[in-house]
């Protein structure tokens, strides 16, 4: 393939998603408008037993979003003021800020190979004050969540697992989402299982937990006129579950697309750029597919003048955010989660990229990178 002409990759692109989907849109819209149901209707019902059915829960709880999930969830296991929760630092700031929201404190633990908390860092930041852990599985890449689990069993705390960016991904023939307390999983339209606004919901096998998370998400209410606890507003809505519903029709056929997509990066890329780490216990479905290497910002404009976007997750890490600097981090206190910071760059990865489009890219990266080194 000549790399001569152009071709302009944008790094995501929604538009396209719903125009495959958009007679069904609209006809959904116009179903539930004449219904004149619009909250915790049939749709979200629905759409709370199909998540159940795909990654083998016994319960779902649909919320307004995938940082309301977590706050949610450290909320009903009454993690508050005092207690401390370990997190990675190389998350988006919701992971965080969902601790601080509920009055706990984040404690930071740097990462492995696969971006993820590292394991054999993490007891070391255990106190007496460490009510959880939670556990991102970054950019679709499951975390050694096996092993997490037994460190928070050992230590008598909770896992909670953030799987904004993981719906689909299983460790060990699991669904990521399945092994600790609760999962948290966002629903925004840049997620692999996106609707057309904020959307979230949490899974847990304890049905005492999830009684309490029902109540927190609808203001605490037991029925119309009993409040048996002060909740919250956090619903996902009619029109977003039946969206939903509609996207999860293709919901494996999608993930296969853009594991296929994945898997040609890693083997036609050139060995000169580091590409992601798995292990053979991981089936991935890829949410960003994160590379590494030292002459990033250089590589990144020459894509850009290739007309491929790209994108950096995350420039800032969050331990060294403004937001941050009461926690007494400094620059050099999580060398991975730092590299990470200064070294990756994400490519486009999504189920309706072409067989052109993805070519372009290899051969566009490689000429770039063969040029930079």
């Amino acid at each position: 393939m000549s790399s001569s002409k152009v071709i302009q990759i944008p790094f995501v692109d929604l538009g396209a998603d719903f125009t495959k989907n958009e007679s069904e849109y609209l006809e959904v819209f116009k179903k539930i408008g004449r219904s004149g149901q619009y909250i915790l209707g049939e749709n979200v019902i629905d759409f709370e037993k199909n998540i159940g059915l795909l990654l083998k829960t016994k319960h779902v709880i649909s919320v307004g979003n995938g940082s309301d999930a977590i706050v949610f969830v450290l909320k009903a296991l009454g993690i508050g003021p005092g207690d401390e929760v370990i997190t990675a630092p190389n998350s988006f700031i919701a992971s965080a800020w969902s601790i601080v929201s509920v009055g706990a404190v984040p404690v930071f633990c740097d990462i492995d190979e696969s971006l993820n908390l590292n394991p054999v860092e993490l007891s070391k930041h255990i106190t007496k004050r460490t009510k959880a852990i939670l556990a991102v599985h970054l950019a679709g890449v499951p975390s050694k969540i096996d092993v997490i689990e037994n460190i928070c069993k050992q230590n008598k705390i909770y896992l909670i697992e953030d799987c904004a960016q993981s719906i689909g991904s299983l460790y060990k023939s699991r669904s990521t989402g399945t092994f600790g307390i609760a999962g948290a999983f966002s629903l925004h339209p840049l997620k692999n299982l996106g609707g057309l606004g904020d959307g979230g919901f949490i899974t847990t096998d304890n049905a005492e937990l999830a009684n309490s998370l029902s109540l927190l998400r609808n203001h605490g209410l037991s029925n119309r006129d009993s409040a048996e606890t002060w909740g919250y507003n956090s619903r996902l809505d009619e029109l977003q579950a039946a969206f939903l519903n509609i996207r999860l029709q293709n919901f494996h056929k999608n993930k296969k697309r853009v594991q296929d997509i994945a898997s040609y990066f890693m083997q036609n890329l050139t060995s000169e750029i580091e590409t992601p780490k798995i292990d053979s216990d991981m089936d991935v479905f890829w949410h960003r597919f994160i590379l590494f290497t030292k002459s990033r910002d250089y590589i990144r404009e020459e894509l850009m003048n290739k007309g491929v976007d790209t994108r950096i997750h995350y420039p800032i890490p969050i331990h060294l955010q403004n937001c941050s600097k009461n926690l007494g981090y400094t620059l050099g206190d999580f060398p991975k989660t730092e590299r990470q910071s200064y070294e990756s760059f994400s490519l486009p990865l999504y189920a309706h990229l072409s067989d052109l489009q993805v070519e372009y890219i290899v051969q566009c990266l490689n000429t770039i990178v063969k040029k930079a080194l």
